[in-house]
This record gives structure tokens, sequence and C-alpha cells, in this order.
């Protein structure tokens, strides 16, 4: 009996854990950029004398859905897509690099060109710095250019672009970042697309239909656990009898 019980709650633990998964999916369907999280269950075999016969279910991510969001006109001169499997390069947090398919460029009080989150947005010499009373112009290469009043425009840097060779990993602060931690070297040859954002790979039909399939599966593991407590009572009062 106390088999399904332990084997019931951990699987619904692991099914809630994979709701929590696909809420974060849902509530990112409009960001710019964002890849969809991606969710397995494993056994794990419980440790220890007289528990060889026990496990557990543990839901894990297995990573991110690389395919590309679809990519729409905005005509704003800050917006920028990324082609192929290209990336952009901020600052973090931290003050390590990290990198993001967000395109959504803003100027801080300082000039810093920023993304949406305040995050510095990496050049080729570092964070990129935009003249006062500028506008601002993003080439198909990642240069960044600054229109004075004067009429001319001066380039001001280069946006830091990075093709991975081997799949990003995905911090706790929802940027991504090679595996072995080290910041990647530029690729002279990704190019972005100005006036466009990249969306979100989400697919809101999916997630939806994942959120219904594990609600169902987490009530079958909690009628189970219910189920075994009657047996249970029922064993009970059979041995009480005799």
């Amino acid at each position: 009996m106390d088999r399904m019980i332990y084997l019931s709650m951990s699987g619904a633990k692991a099914t809630m854990q994979r709701q929590d998964t696909l809420a974060n999916n849902i509530a990112n369907l409009s960001t710019p950029g964002f890849r969809a999280e991606l969710q397995a269950f494993r056994a794990v075999p419980v440790q220890g004398s007289g528990a060889s016969t026990r496990v557990y279910a543990l839901e894990t991510t297995t990573g991110y859905d690389p395919s590309a969001g679809v990519v729409s006109a905005t005509g704003r001169n800050l917006d920028v897509a990324v082609k192929g499997n290209g990336w952009l390069t901020v600052q973090a947090l931290d003050g390590t690099e990290a990198h993001t398919r967000g395109g959504s460029f803003e100027v801080g009080n300082d000039g810093t060109l920023t993304t949406r989150s305040g995050l510095p947005v990496m050049g080729d010499g570092g964070p990129l710095q935009v003249p006062p009373n500028s506008a601002v112009s993003i080439g198909a290469d990642g240069t960044v250019s600054a229109k004075g009043s004067d009429g001319k425009n001066t380039a001001i840097g280069k946006l830091k672009l990075v093709t991975p060779e081997a799949p990003l990993q995905r911090g706790d602060d929802g940027l991504f970042r090679a595996a072995d931690g080290n910041p990647l070297s530029a690729d002279d040859t990704a190019r972005v697309q100005d006036g466009a954002l990249e969306g979100s790979n989400v697919s809101a039909v999916e997630a939806m239909v994942a959120m219904i399939s594990a609600g169902r599966q987490f009530e079958a593991q909690m009628k189970m656990i219910s189920t075994a407590e009657a047996d249970e009572k029922a064993a009970a009062q059979l041995l009480g009898a005799t």
C-alpha cells in the first residue's frame, strides 16, 4: 500500500513542477525572442536499505526549443531581429556576458544602449554608448550609427553577435550562456534585420493542451492516493474483525 501512495505522491509533485514550466512558457508568449522550455520525466531509484524497489518521478528541464519565433516588422529603428542561429550579447546583472534573442533596445539616461529590462547591450569594445541628441540606426552587420544634429552619421560601435557551436544553457535570470561559462567570440558573419522583432516561439495552443493534460494527470495521481487510503482503512477493519 505504501508503494502506491509513494509513487502517486511523487508523480503528483512532478506534474505540479511541469505545470510551473508550462505556465512560465505561456506567461512569455509576448516576450521577444523567448525560447520555450522543454520538460521530461525520469525515474530515480530511492537509495537506502529495503528501498531497492522504490523509484520516484522527477520532472527535469531538458533544455529549450531552439526553433525561431515569427519575425514581425515594427519600423522602429531600435528593434532588431537576429538571423539564423546568431545571438545578441548583453551584460548581465552579475557583470558577465550573456546572450538573448530579444532585440528591442532603448537608450538610457546616461546614453547606454540597453535592452527593455535595462541590461547594457555589448559591442565589440564593451557596452555601447550613444551620444546625446542622436538618432540611432543599426545596419545589417550590427553596426550601430548615431546621426547628430549636423546630419552626419557616425559609427559608435558594432553589436557583439555570436553563433554558438553548441547549445547554450538558460540561467536563472532567463539569459543564455555557454555551457563552460566562458564568453563567446564575436561572429562577423552574423546578421540582423533592423526595424523588426522576433517573437516568442511558444505555441499557445500546444502549451494549453499540455497544461490540460498535466491537470488530468495530477487529478489521477490524487485519486490514486485517495484509493490507497480507502483500501488501507478497509484492510484495517478486516484485520480488526478477526
